[in-house]
């Protein structure tokens, strides 16, 4: 009995040392594994991207080198498909505002509320106020008052803006940007023709345009633009034309009007191209 005790314990001291022995075998082994996989999965992942010609590789799916190539063309395409896309879309809006303007405009006004109006020249409603007592203005402005524009027609049109009796009436204030033409076709009469030079006052004949604004505040209309020119109708022409065209940066209220008037408003050509008149705001 005396001599079986060592021997155990012998034997269970020589069993501990061989099951670590086994398990410091086991750990450095799988150390040993793991890292060499890790260097050859890095030196594949680095071959990879080191490459000449990426598109050349065909390795299956499974394979590392093909899922890094694949990432990076992924990757590659997105960052140049966002670029070229930025710049064929500024492209693309600089050719079409050359060529279609009027499509560009509509885009950039459809995020903003429109505010503007362009009337035109009528001649239904100008031969109906031929018919009556000559237009006038008032004393407190010179010139005839055209009233017979167009607003919803032809080329003419009115967003937020008003045309009462001839003038704009605005809702909005703001810096607007204000214009006019009209379209003089003057006539010649007998007396023009003579060979003892009567009618020549009426051959220098000066043919004015003017812009008015009405507001609330004050009674008398406030002249916003002018202009003037002299012209000397030729003699041997049944008629002659002139165009008078202003336009200025003005501040409006919500009601000012806007009206025009002219030395003459019957010799006016009131074609819808020659003479029109309108407004739209800036800020």
């Amino acid at each position: 009995m005396t001599a079986t005790g060592p021997r155990l314990g012998v034997l269970l001291l020589v069993a501990v040392l061989l099951q670590t022995v086994v398990v410091t075998i086991t750990v450095l082994h799988f150390s040993t594994s793991l890292n060499s996989m890790k260097e050859t999965f890095a030196r594949s992942s680095v071959s990879c991207l080191m490459g000449s010609d990426l598109q050349s590789i065909t390795a299956g799916r499974g394979d590392p080198c093909w899922q890094v190539t694949q990432q990076l063309h992924l990757l590659i395409e997105k960052s140049l498909s966002q670029r070229y896309q930025r710049q064929l879309s500024s492209a693309v809006k600089d050719e079409v505002s050359r060529v279609l303007p009027s499509l560009v405009m509509e885009d950039k006004a459809s995020a903003r509320p429109k505010v503007a109006a362009h009337v035109t020249g009528s001649f239904v409603l100008k031969v109906e106020q031929e018919q009556g007592a000559p237009i006038s203005a008032g004393r407190q402005v010179k010139g005839q008052k055209i009233s017979w524009w167009e607003g919803r027609k032809g080329l003419a049109f009115l967003h937020d803006v008003q045309l009462v009796d001839g003038e704009l009436v605005v809702s909005q204030p703001g810096l607007y940007y204000i214009y006019a033409q009209t379209y003089f076709r003057h006539t010649h009469s007998a007396e023009e023709e003579g060979e003892d030079g009567e009618g020549a006052e009426d051959r220098g004949q000066p043919l004015l345009q003017y812009v008015y604004k009405k507001v609330s505040s004050y009674t008398v209309p406030i002249l916003l633009m002018k202009t003037s020119r002299t012209s000397c109708w030729s003699r041997g022409s049944d008629y002659s034309l002139y165009s008078a065209h202003q336009g200025g940066l003005f501040p409006l209220s919500p009601g000012d009007r806007l009206f025009v008037t002219v030395t003459n408003a019957s010799a006016v050509d009131m074609s819808e191209m020659s003479s029109f008149f309108g407004a739209f705001l800036i800020s």
